[in-house]
């Protein structure tokens, strides 16, 4: 299909919303839940001519619908959350290569060649239908040969971060990291090493302010910073964060900021808000999502995630709440 070429070849703004309109229309055709959706909220697709009037999915019709657009019937595979209450969402992806071009890309985009790295997962369980584990396994794949791999409990860390002059990356969900680090020692400073939390106590440990976590995590691992990953199952692209919890997207997803009280408004920058989520590599689901998170817009190119709203289940990979 030609938008798998034109999403990952994303270089302009214009570019970007050209797609995103050609794309809404696809989704109107194809989408059947999203379609009826609009329905329901009497919105005339046709009228919609600029990329800021398209109505974003409720990312709890997940748990609840088939989100699907393809034109093919069986999905490559489904992916499932990890939330610790209520029903869990499914995303089915019809094709999983958009879903591992959107991972590669979108890291090279921010770190450069994976080939460059040793990747490490810090994570106590392995699930077959997580989008997370299968994208740090797929990484630790292509990397074997530069000693990546995943870490266990009875793993020594003096075994794991002496690496051949490669860029050492370490994945954890916070509350893997937290347990791991308290059977270890400080170590000394390390150019090389990135650590990146992918957020997530899953009940394991109490909450905490993402400033006490990174700050705990900078003295163990004697890093500078510490980055962030954001992204869930239902949407196949990551935004990053390598210092302070402030993201930006790859060039095929866009962050809006809604009003809390009135979820078809969108607001100014360094205002608090439900966070929606353009993600173009969606388009065989649905790359227009609503999703349970706070946030705030710094500028055009950056943002924040300050936790989840009252109402909404626990995530296992979400960002702390502040």
């Amino acid at each position: 299909m030609i938008f798998k070429k034109k999403v990952f070849s994303i270089s302009s703004k214009n570019e970007f919303e050209n797609l995103t309109l050609d794309i809404f229309h696809y989704q109107m055709k194809n989408n059947i839940v999203y379609k009826n959706y609009l329905k329901s909220l009497k919105i005339n697709p046709m009228k919609i001519k600029n990329i800021s009037e398209i109505p974003f999915l409720p990312i709890s019709f997940f748990k609840t619908h088939c989100i699907w657009s393809s034109l093919t019937s069986i999905p490559d595979i489904v992916f499932t959350s990890s939330g610790t209450t209520g029903e869990k969402s499914k995303h089915y992806v019809a094709d999983l290569s958009i879903y591992i071009n959107s991972f590669i890309k979108g890291f090279e985009f921010f770190y450069g060649p994976i080939e460059k790295f040793k990747f490490l997962g810090f994570f106590p369980t392995y699930r077959k239908n997580s989008s997370l584990i299968y994208m740090i396994k797929y990484l630790i794949q292509k990397t074997i040969q530069n000693g990546s791999r995943f870490i266990y409990s009875y793993d020594k860390k003096k075994n794991i971060i002496i690496s051949d002059k490669k860029n050492i990356l370490i994945f954890g969900l916070s509350f893997s990291l937290l347990d791991f680090i308290e059977k270890i020692e400080k170590s000394g400073y390390q150019e090389n090493l990135i650590i990146m939390e992918t957020g997530g106590m899953k009940g394991k440990r109490k909450e905490m302010i993402r400033e006490e976590l990174h700050n705990i995590l900078k003295n163990i691992f004697s890093v500078n910073e510490i980055h962030s990953e954001y992204g869930m199952t239902e949407f196949l692209s990551q935004a990053y964060a390598k210092k302070n919890g402030i993201f930006r997207c790859p060039p095929w997803m866009k962050i809006y900021i809604r009003d809390t009280k009135d979820p078809f408004i969108h607001i100014d920058n360094n205002k608090i808000g439900g966070i929606d989520v353009i993600d173009l590599s969606n388009y065989l689901s649905c790359p227009f999502i609503s999703t349970e998170d706070l946030g705030k817009k710094i500028n055009e190119e950056e943002f924040e995630v300050l936790g989840r709203m009252d109402f909404s289940d626990i995530r296992g990979c979400n960002i702390m709440t502040i």
